[in-house]
């Protein structure tokens, strides 16, 4: 089956909130190699001026997934996710991610097309704390390899 096209502006609702704990963001930082104590010790954070323990900025790739994982598991969309590869990822970041945050996302199918025999599919993923204050802003390309 072929990425459906017609996909192509289609929004999904909001996902569960996802709490945003402390020790992940310092696993997520030591995995990354960020060694920023403001990654790691949430006084350290403080005394930079925020609120907890602040996540790496592709931290934000973990809610972002989040949301991938709608249109990949929508069987009408077509993603075959053994042929997936990943092509491209960007952050618009509004403001730092940070322990204790809830952050729900919503995705955009915003572009669907083909080249060389491969579909290429552009989502963004609006993410935003539970309360609506927007976080960041996640667009990502996947290729869906064509069968050759």
């Amino acid at each position: 089956m072929a990425v459906n096209a017609e996909f192509e502006g289609r929004s999904y609702p909001p996902t569960d909130p996802y709490a945003v704990p402390a020790e992940r963001i310092s696993a997520f930082a030591t995995a990354v190699g960020a060694d920023d104590p403001v990654h790691h010790d949430e006084s350290a954070a403080r005394s930079a001026g925020h609120a907890g323990v602040v996540a790496p900025p592709t931290f934000a790739v973990v809610v972002a997934q989040q949301c991938d994982a709608q249109l990949v598991s929508d069987p009408e969309a077509g993603v075959d996710f053994t042929r997936v590869v990943h092509g491209e990822q960007t952050f618009t970041h509004h403001r730092p991610i940070v322990a204790g945050d809830e952050i729900v996302g919503v995705l955009h199918v915003d572009k669907v097309r083909q080249a060389g025999g491969h579909a290429m599919v552009t989502t963004r993923s609006e993410l935003s704390t539970a309360s609506g204050d927007p976080v960041c802003t996640a667009s990502s390309t996947i290729v869906v390899r064509g069968e050759q």
